[in-house]
C-alpha cells in the first residue's frame, strides 16, 4: 500500500469518527431549545471572540518571525501570518495535515543562501514550531495545575475521572516512558551509524537541524518579548471562551459561569485536540459537553449550545481567514 493510499483511508477514517462523534453528541440536543438559545445569544460578544481568534493568529506570527530570525531574517509577518491561517483552513479538512502545508509554505518563501540552498530547510522550520509547541504546553500544563490546585473541589473530580478514562495517570507514564525510549533510541543509532552515509545519514541531517530549530530560542533578540507573546496569546484565549460565556448569560443554564470556569473550559477544549478528526468536529463537543455536565450539571443537549457556538464560530474565522491568505498569496503577492 503506498503512502498516497494510506493518508486517503486514514483521512476517511478520521472523517468517519467524526461524524460518529456529533452523532452521539448532537442526539441528545432539543433543537427547539437551541433555536431559542439563538434567538437571545449576545452576537456582538461572538464577533468579539472571532475577531480575537484572527488577533491571537497575527500574534502568534510575530512570535513564529522571532525564531525563524537567526536563520532567515527575510522571512515576512504577511508570510508566516498566511502560513497560520491556510494551516488552519487545511487542518478542517485534513487533519494534522495543515502542519505540513504550513512549514512546506514557509520554506517556500525563505532565501536562498550563497551556496544556492534555501537558508531556512524543512528540519529548522520544524524545529522552531516544535519550540512553540512546548512553550505553549508548558504554560497550559501550569496554569491548569494552578487552577486545579486552588479549585480542586470544583474540577478535581472531573480531572481524575477523564485520567481514568485515558488509563489512568500510571498507563499515561508507561506512555512517554515508552516514547522517550523510542526517541532516546533513534538519536543513539543515528549519531552511532551517520558516518556510514545512506538513511543513517539523513536521519541523522535532519535530526541535527530540528536542533538548530529548537535552538533558535537562544538565539532569539529580546528573549523577554517571546514571553510577553506567549503570556498575551492565552489570555485572549481565555477571553474568546469567556466571550461565549458572556453571549449565553440570558440562559439561565449558564448565568452563573464565572471567568475562572470559562478558563477551565478553555483548558478542556485543549484536551480535544489530542484526536485527529478533521476541524476538531465532534472531539471538542464530547469534550467541552462532558465537562459541562460532569462539573455544572449542564445536560449534555444545553451544553451542546455553548461547544456548537464557540467551536463554530472559529471555524468560520479559521475558513475566512484561510481563504483571505490563499486570495492574497495566489492573486495579489504574485
Amino acid at each position: 500500500m503506498d503512502k498516497k493510499t494510506k493518508n486517503i483511508l486514514s483521512y476517511i477514517f478520521w472523517g468517519a469518527v467524526a461524524v460518529v462523534l456529533i452523532y452521539f453528541c448532537m442526539k441528545a440536543v432539543d433543537w427547539q431549545q437551541f433555536g431559542a438559545a439563538l434567538k437571545v445569544c449576545r452576537w456582538e460578544y461572538v464577533l468579539l471572540s472571532m475577531l480575537l481568534g484572527v488577533i491571537v493568529i497575527l500574534i502568534r506570527s510575530i512570535r513564529w518571525k522571532m525564531l525563524l530570525d537567526p536563520f532567515d531574517p527575510s522571512t515576512s509577518i504577511v508570510t508566516t501570518f498566511n502560513s497560520y491561517n491556510i494551516c488552519m483552513a487545511v487542518n478542517l479538512a485534513l487533519p494534522r495535515a495543515g502542519e505540513v502545508a504550513k512549514l512546506g509554505y514557509i520554506v517556500k518563501h525563505s532565501a536562498v543562501g550563497e551556496d544556492g540552498k534555501k537558508l531556512l530547510g524543512f528540519d529548522k522550520a520544524l524545529g522552531t514550531l516544535m519550540v512553540e509547541r512546548v512553550w505553549d504546553a508548558l504554560i497550559t500544563l501550569s496554569m491548569a495545575a494552578v487552577l486545579v490546585a486552588i479549585k480542586w473541589d470544583s474540577f478535581g473530580g472531573y480531572l481524575m475521572e477523564s485520567l481514568n478514562g485515558l488509563g489512568g495517570v500510571t498507563s499515561l507514564w508507561w506512555i512517554l516512558g515508552i516514547v522517550i525510549l523510542a526517541v532516546a533510541t533513534l538519536l543513539l543509532l543515528a549519531r552511532k551509524l551517520h558516518e556510514r552515509g545512506g538513511v543513517w545519514a539523513k536521519i541523522w541531517g535532519f535530526i541535527e537541524g530540528i536542533g538548530h530549530g529548537l535552538v533558535s530560542f537562544l538565539h532569539m533578540k529580546r528573549v523577554w518579548l517571546f514571553f510577553v507573546f506567549t503570556a498575551v496569546i492565552w489570555v485572549i484565549y481565555w477571553i474568546m471562551s469567556a466571550c461565549i460565556v458572556w453571549a449565553l448569560q440570558d440562559i439561565e443554564a449558564f448565568a452563573s459561569l464565572t471567568l475562572t470556569d470559562a478558563f477551565f473550559l478553555m483548558i478542556a477544549g485543549s484536551i480535544s485536540s489530542v484526536v485527529p478528526v478533521p476541524g476538531g468536529f465532534g472531539a471538542y463537543h464530547g469534550v467541552v459537553g462532558g465537562a459541562l455536565l460532569s462539573i455544572w450539571g449542564i445536560p449534555m443537549g444545553t451544553g451542546m449550545i455553548y461547544a456548537t457556538l464557540n467551536h463554530e464560530s472559529q471555524v468560520l474565522t479559521q475558513a475566512i481567514a484561510g481563504l483571505a491568505s490563499y486570495i492574497h498569496e495566489n492573486f495579489f503577492r504574485r
